[in-house]
C-alpha cells in the first residue's frame, strides 16, 4: 500500500511540475530538483521488486527515467520529447492512451 500511495502522490506532483514548466511559470531546474528528490525518497523505501504494480506506475517510472535522462530543459528544446511527456500526463489524467515505447521499471537498491 505504501508504494501505491507514494506513486499516486508523485504522479500528482510530477504532473503539476511538468505543466508549470511547459507553461513557463516554473524554471526547469525546479523540475530537475524535484526528480532528484523523488529518487532520493524512493531509495528510503528500500524496494527490492523492480516490477511495477500497474500501468500507471509503469508510465510514472518511464516519465521519471526520461526526465532524468534528458533533463527538464528538453521540454522547451525538443518538441518530440515534450510530446512524449505530454502523452504520459494525458494518460495519468485519463484523457490519453498508454504511451508508445513505454518502458518503466522501478529502480531498486
Amino acid at each position: 500500500m505504501i508504494i501505491e500511495q507514494f506513486i499516486n502522490e508523485k504522479i500528482a506532483q510530477t504532473t503539476f511540475y511538468i505543466q508549470a514548466v511547459i507553461s513557463h511559470s516554473l524554471h526547469h531546474s525546479e523540475l530537475d530538483h524535484f526528480i532528484l528528490n523523488t529518487m532520493d525518497e524512493w531509495t528510503l523505501l528500500k524496494i527490492q521488486d523492480e516490477t511495477p504494480a500497474n500501468a500507471r506506475e509503469r508510465v510514472f517510472w518511464h516519465l521519471i527515467h526520461e526526465l532524468s535522462l534528458h533533463g527538464a530543459h528538453s521540454l522547451s528544446d525538443n518538441l518530440y520529447f515534450k510530446s512524449e511527456i505530454t502523452t504520459c500526463i494525458d494518460f495519468f489524467a485519463g484523457t490519453g492512451s498508454y504511451p508508445l515505447d513505454c518502458i518503466g521499471w522501478r529502480p531498486i537498491a
